[in-house]
């Protein structure tokens, strides 16, 4: 019986290369996102080697959660990773000039859609045990404010302390919680936060190495395959080509 990952916002992104990472290491996938073109296309690409299950989830609706994690086939049931992945930006403006709804989107998915699903699947996870893992999908911007950072940095601190707290809570299960905390990294993440401008993706991109997609689904794999015995509790990863910058002063 090969392990079998859950991933959240799969068809893109640090999600999508996740899925790809896990197949071709055998894992079993069962794969969701709000896309289900992207999510069959996958589905057709990696079912070639692997099981996949596909479906497609708004991890911001609790009911829709929970009736896809109960309908899972027998065969997907056992579930030994959660990567909770799914998440976006929106708004890099200052916080005086951003639409309230998009506040709301990025708490509604990155805190409420990171809780519903955690929730629903910590059953199946405690009961399959020692090696199981939860792998939470945070952000440097957890814990290092920037200008324009406002709600989302704020909602990546709360998947920082929420993972930092479910350990706390599953201490005894087996069961391991990470939170992987990347730095730039080139992927959708620029042209979904600005809703399509691809100039300013490039401009952000431009004459540096970021991270790239597979960097981060090495990493999750790296975690999730650890012995049994060995958690980390949380993992900051940043391009060779980033670091920190001086304390921002207003002078007249």
């Amino acid at each position: 019986m090969s392990k079998i990952v859950f991933i959240t916002g799969a068809t893109s992104g640090f999600g999508r290369a996740a899925a790809t990472k896990f197949a071709q290491e055998g894992w079993s996938l069962i794969i969701t996102g709000r896309r289900e073109d992207r999510l069959q296309a996958i589905a057709e690409e990696l079912s070639q080697s692997v099981p996949v299950h596909y479906q497609t989830m708004d991890v911001s609706d609790k009911e829709q959660v929970a009736a896809v994690i109960e309908s899972l086939p027998d065969a997907f049931k056992d579930v030994t990773c959660l990567i909770n992945n799914a998440g976006l930006a929106l708004a890099p403006q200052p916080s005086q000039s951003v639409e309230l709804d998009d506040w709301h989107t990025m708490i509604d998915t990155n805190i409420k859609g990171l809780v519903n699903v955690t929730h629903a699947l910590l059953p199946t996870l405690i009961r399959v045990g020692n090696g199981t893992s939860i792998i939470n999908v945070g952000s440097i911007a957890g814990a290092w404010p920037y200008p324009g950072s406002h709600v989302y940095g704020a909602t990546k601190a709360f998947v920082k302390q929420f993972s930092y707290n479910l350990r706390c809570d599953l201490l005894g299960t087996g069961v391991r919680v990470t939170d992987i905390a990347p730095g730039i990294a080139e992927t959708e993440f620029t042209l979904v936060r600005t809703k399509g401008d691809q100039a300013a993706s490039d401009a952000l991109y431009q004459g540096t190495r970021a991270l790239a997609a597979q960097d981060i689904a090495n990493t999750m794999f790296y975690v999730a395959t650890l012995p049994d015995h060995m958690n980390i509790n949380r993992m900051e990863v940043m391009p060779t080509d980033q670091a920190w910058s001086l304390f921002a002063i207003h002078r007249q």
